[in-house]
Protein backbone atom coordinates (compact mmCIF):
# COMPACT_ATOMS: atom_id res chain seq x y z
CA UNK A 1 0.00 0.00 0.00
CA UNK A 2 1.10 3.49 -0.86
CA UNK A 3 -0.31 6.67 0.34
CA UNK A 4 -1.03 9.03 -2.03
CA UNK A 5 1.08 11.59 -2.03
CA UNK A 6 4.20 9.04 -2.01
CA UNK A 7 3.14 8.36 -5.41
CA UNK A 8 6.45 8.69 -7.78
CA UNK A 9 6.96 8.13 -11.17
CA UNK A 10 7.90 4.86 -12.22
CA UNK A 11 6.25 3.11 -9.92
CA UNK A 12 3.58 0.03 -10.74
CA UNK A 13 0.30 0.34 -9.30
CA UNK A 14 -2.44 -2.01 -8.99
CA UNK A 15 -5.78 -0.46 -10.19
CA UNK A 16 -8.74 -2.15 -11.09
CA UNK A 17 -6.42 -5.86 -10.60
CA UNK A 18 -4.49 -4.35 -13.76
CA UNK A 19 -0.62 -3.18 -12.86
CA UNK A 20 0.10 0.37 -14.67
CA UNK A 21 3.19 2.16 -14.73
CA UNK A 22 3.22 6.03 -13.36
CA UNK A 23 4.54 7.71 -16.32
CA UNK A 24 3.61 11.55 -15.15
CA UNK A 25 3.01 12.56 -11.72
CA UNK A 26 1.96 16.08 -10.16
CA UNK A 27 1.85 16.90 -6.55
CA UNK A 28 -0.93 19.66 -5.96
CA UNK A 29 -1.77 21.64 -2.80
CA UNK A 30 -4.35 24.02 -3.46
CA UNK A 31 -4.96 27.27 -0.98
CA UNK A 32 -8.28 25.42 0.11
CA UNK A 33 -9.13 21.96 0.11
CA UNK A 34 -6.93 18.76 0.22
CA UNK A 35 -3.82 18.34 -1.45
CA UNK A 36 -3.49 15.54 -4.10
CA UNK A 37 -1.33 13.61 -6.91
CA UNK A 38 -2.28 13.74 -10.20
CA UNK A 39 -1.05 10.74 -12.20
CA UNK A 40 -0.82 9.45 -15.67
CA UNK A 41 -0.67 5.59 -15.85
CA UNK A 42 0.09 3.27 -18.76
CA UNK A 43 -1.14 -0.26 -18.67
CA UNK A 44 1.30 -2.45 -18.28
CA UNK A 45 -0.20 -5.08 -20.21
CA UNK A 46 -1.78 -3.47 -23.34
CA UNK A 47 -0.53 -0.14 -23.13
CA UNK A 48 -3.88 1.66 -22.45
CA UNK A 49 -3.30 5.10 -20.23
CA UNK A 50 -5.26 6.32 -17.34
CA UNK A 51 -5.44 9.57 -15.67
CA UNK A 52 -6.04 9.37 -12.02
CA UNK A 53 -6.48 12.09 -9.41
CA UNK A 54 -5.48 10.66 -6.25
CA UNK A 55 -5.81 12.50 -2.31
CA UNK A 56 -2.63 12.29 -0.42
CA UNK A 57 -4.58 11.07 2.47
CA UNK A 58 -6.08 7.58 0.14
CA UNK A 59 -3.92 4.65 -0.48
CA UNK A 60 -3.34 2.78 -3.64
CA UNK A 61 -2.14 -0.93 -3.73
CA UNK A 62 1.58 -1.42 -5.16
CA UNK A 63 1.53 -3.91 -7.87
CA UNK A 64 3.92 -7.30 -6.41
CA UNK A 65 7.18 -7.08 -9.78
CA UNK A 66 10.34 -8.92 -9.84
CA UNK A 67 13.14 -7.97 -12.14
CA UNK A 68 14.95 -10.42 -13.81
CA UNK A 69 17.82 -10.33 -16.60
CA UNK A 70 17.08 -11.22 -20.16
CA UNK A 71 18.46 -10.88 -23.59
CA UNK A 72 16.75 -9.15 -26.07
CA UNK A 73 16.09 -11.24 -29.62
CA UNK A 74 14.49 -10.05 -32.19
CA UNK A 75 11.41 -8.03 -33.08
CA UNK A 76 8.89 -10.08 -35.33
CA UNK A 77 6.82 -7.04 -35.87
CA UNK A 78 3.70 -7.60 -32.85
CA UNK A 79 6.35 -9.03 -30.07
CA UNK A 80 9.71 -8.33 -29.06
CA UNK A 81 11.38 -10.97 -28.10
CA UNK A 82 13.59 -12.49 -25.43
CA UNK A 83 15.48 -14.89 -23.47
CA UNK A 84 15.84 -15.35 -19.54
CA UNK A 85 19.51 -15.63 -19.03
CA UNK A 86 19.25 -18.15 -16.29
CA UNK A 87 16.73 -20.50 -17.71
CA UNK A 88 17.26 -19.91 -21.24
CA UNK A 89 13.49 -19.95 -21.33
CA UNK A 90 12.26 -17.54 -24.70
CA UNK A 91 9.11 -15.37 -23.98
CA UNK A 92 7.91 -12.55 -26.06
CA UNK A 93 6.36 -8.75 -24.63
CA UNK A 94 3.93 -7.26 -27.15
CA UNK A 95 5.45 -4.29 -29.09
CA UNK A 96 2.08 -1.81 -27.84
CA UNK A 97 3.42 -2.49 -24.57
CA UNK A 98 7.14 -1.65 -25.51
CA UNK A 99 6.29 1.41 -28.16
CA UNK A 100 9.08 3.73 -26.43
CA UNK A 101 11.21 1.76 -25.02
CA UNK A 102 11.70 -0.89 -27.68
CA UNK A 103 13.13 1.61 -30.09
CA UNK A 104 16.26 2.14 -27.93
CA UNK A 105 17.04 -1.19 -27.15
CA UNK A 106 19.58 -3.41 -29.68
CA UNK A 107 19.75 -7.10 -30.49
CA UNK A 108 21.88 -9.02 -28.40
CA UNK A 109 21.91 -6.79 -25.46
CA UNK A 110 20.80 -7.89 -21.70
CA UNK A 111 18.01 -5.72 -20.26
CA UNK A 112 16.25 -5.72 -16.74
CA UNK A 113 12.68 -7.05 -17.39
CA UNK A 114 9.88 -6.05 -15.19
CA UNK A 115 7.76 -9.11 -14.52
CA UNK A 116 4.21 -9.59 -12.90
CA UNK A 117 2.72 -12.66 -12.08
CA UNK A 118 5.12 -14.22 -13.70
CA UNK A 119 4.56 -12.36 -16.91
CA UNK A 120 6.41 -9.73 -18.18
CA UNK A 121 5.11 -6.43 -18.56
CA UNK A 122 8.08 -4.11 -18.96
CA UNK A 123 11.92 -3.81 -19.85
CA UNK A 124 13.89 -1.36 -17.99
CA UNK A 125 16.75 0.30 -19.83
CA UNK A 126 19.87 2.71 -18.95
CA UNK A 127 18.40 6.57 -18.87
CA UNK A 128 21.53 7.41 -21.59
CA UNK A 129 22.86 4.77 -24.15
CA UNK A 130 25.95 5.32 -27.07
CA UNK A 131 24.92 4.58 -30.86
CA UNK A 132 26.89 4.34 -33.69
CA UNK A 133 25.62 6.68 -36.23
CA UNK A 134 24.39 4.47 -39.43
CA UNK A 135 23.64 7.45 -41.34
CA UNK A 136 24.53 10.75 -41.46
CA UNK A 137 23.51 13.87 -44.31
CA UNK A 138 26.61 16.09 -45.12
CA UNK A 139 26.58 19.34 -43.47
CA UNK A 140 26.16 21.52 -46.26
CA UNK A 141 28.68 24.44 -46.64
CA UNK A 142 28.06 27.67 -44.97
CA UNK A 143 24.87 26.37 -43.20
CA UNK A 144 26.95 27.38 -39.62
CA UNK A 145 24.36 29.09 -37.68
CA UNK A 146 24.61 28.67 -34.15
CA UNK A 147 22.35 24.93 -32.49
CA UNK A 148 22.30 24.37 -36.72
CA UNK A 149 21.17 20.71 -36.64
CA UNK A 150 20.57 17.49 -39.05
CA UNK A 151 18.51 14.20 -38.41
CA UNK A 152 20.74 11.15 -38.33
CA UNK A 153 19.57 7.47 -37.93
CA UNK A 154 21.55 5.24 -35.23
CA UNK A 155 22.15 1.48 -35.88
CA UNK A 156 19.17 0.26 -33.63
CA UNK A 157 16.81 2.37 -36.68
CA UNK A 158 15.93 5.85 -34.35
CA UNK A 159 16.35 9.05 -35.47
CA UNK A 160 18.28 11.51 -33.75
CA UNK A 161 18.49 15.35 -33.87
CA UNK A 162 22.34 16.27 -33.65
CA UNK A 163 24.72 18.70 -34.09
CA UNK A 164 26.06 19.12 -37.92
CA UNK A 165 29.22 17.85 -37.31
CA UNK A 166 28.33 14.59 -36.83
CA UNK A 167 29.17 12.04 -39.26
CA UNK A 168 28.61 8.36 -40.09
CA UNK A 169 30.57 6.11 -38.11
CA UNK A 170 30.41 8.67 -34.97
CA UNK A 171 29.38 7.49 -31.14
CA UNK A 172 26.55 9.31 -29.59
CA UNK A 173 24.93 9.36 -26.49
CA UNK A 174 21.31 9.34 -26.52
CA UNK A 175 18.85 10.28 -23.72
CA UNK A 176 15.72 7.52 -23.43
CA UNK A 177 13.93 9.46 -21.79
CA UNK A 178 13.58 12.13 -24.12
CA UNK A 179 15.23 10.54 -27.24
CA UNK A 180 17.91 13.78 -27.53
CA UNK A 181 21.28 13.82 -28.30
CA UNK A 182 23.87 14.69 -25.50
CA UNK A 183 26.86 14.09 -26.79
CA UNK A 184 29.58 12.59 -29.04
CA UNK A 185 31.79 10.10 -27.62
CA UNK A 186 35.25 9.28 -28.65
CA UNK A 187 35.73 5.44 -27.80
Amino acid sequence: MAKGGAIEKGMYLLIKGEPYLVVEREFVNPGKGAAFTRCKLKNAKNGSVLRETIKTSDTVDEANVFDRDAQYLYIDGDNYHFMDSETYDQFEIPASVLADTGKYMREGETYRVVMWESDPIGVTIPLKIVYEVSDAPDAVKGDTVTGATKTVTVETGLSVQVPIFIKTGDKIRVNTETGEYVERVNE
